[in-house]
């Protein structure tokens, strides 16, 4: 072979070669600007799950702290409610005490000194038992109808109750009973939880008979149920209208103990 020939041949390799070079280095750069666009998506989707997790977590620990602020009212408010139920739990336990031991006293409950009047210059037909009890005069049927409304009560039968007294005061609306008669209905409804109508009731006796010997008691029966309803300023006024008006009635006693157990 010729040395031109030899030359010619180195060449060509030689071109092959450089060729063969250059289209390899251009697969990999494009193999390479594949990988570099892979690795931003990824790189943009890790971002956005960062993003997303963050406000996630954000939006937990929001949460997180509007349960637990929830949870202290809840708490707060579960104390206020267990100190409350457990005054109730006092007062009606006073009241009971108070009204067996009311029961006890009389053979005849309410026909003791109920000399009821509108105003001081009413009449009152009143007549000696021989324990020394005065007792207001009533016919065999307004007696026996009043028992029985009594009856009904003193066995907690408090509806029933209220539904006979209700028959009573308009069966007998002269009787001389009738303040009594208001005052076991407010009795019964305090017994029964409906607070409001105790007071209305009370209010009624109060207004209509301010000097039976019943009214004092009504007011005293009237601020436990304001108490019961949370009207404590009202509660405490009528304690204080109670001492004011009648001082020396067991109620004014009691009462002055309520108001020193308020303070």
């Amino acid at each position: 072979m010729s040395l031109r020939a030899l030359l010619l041949l180195s060449v060509v390799i030689g071109c092959n070669s450089s060729y063969a070079a250059l289209f390899d280095d251009k697969g990999a750069r494009q193999e390479l600007a594949v990988q570099k666009k892979q690795v931003k998506v990824l790189e943009a989707s890790i971002t956005t799950l960062d993003e997303k997790n963050e406000r996630a977590l954000v939006g937990l620990h929001n949460q997180i702290e509007e349960l637990r602020q929830e949870l202290n009212k809840l708490n707060g408010r579960i104390e206020v409610l267990t100190n409350e139920i457990e005054l109730s739990q006092n007062r009606q336990k006073d009241f009971y005490i108070d009204l067996d031991s009311r029961l006890r006293q009389l053979e005849q409950p309410d026909a003791s000194v109920d000399a009821e009047s509108n105003t001081k210059s009413s009449a009152v037909t009143i007549g000696r038992l021989p324990a020394k009890n005065i007792v207001v005069e009533t016919n065999d049927d307004e007696n026996r109808d009043y028992q029985d409304a009594f009856g009904l009560f003193k066995i907690a039968k408090f509806k029933s109750a209220i539904s006979k007294f209700k028959s009573f005061i308009k069966r007998y609306p002269k009787s001389k009973l009738i303040p009594s008669a208001y005052y076991w209905i407010g009795n019964s409804y305090y017994a029964l939880g409906e607070f409001k109508s105790a007071i209305s009731t009370q209010q009624k006796l109060i207004k209509t008979f301010p000097g039976s010997a019943k009214a004092p008691d009504a007011m005293l029966n009237m601020a436990s149920s304001q108490q019961e309803i949370n009207y404590r300023t009202a509660a405490k006024k009528t304690l204080k209208d109670l001492i004011a008006k009648y001082p020396v009635s067991d109620a004014a006693e009691k009462a002055k103990l309520r108001l020193a157990n308020q303070k």
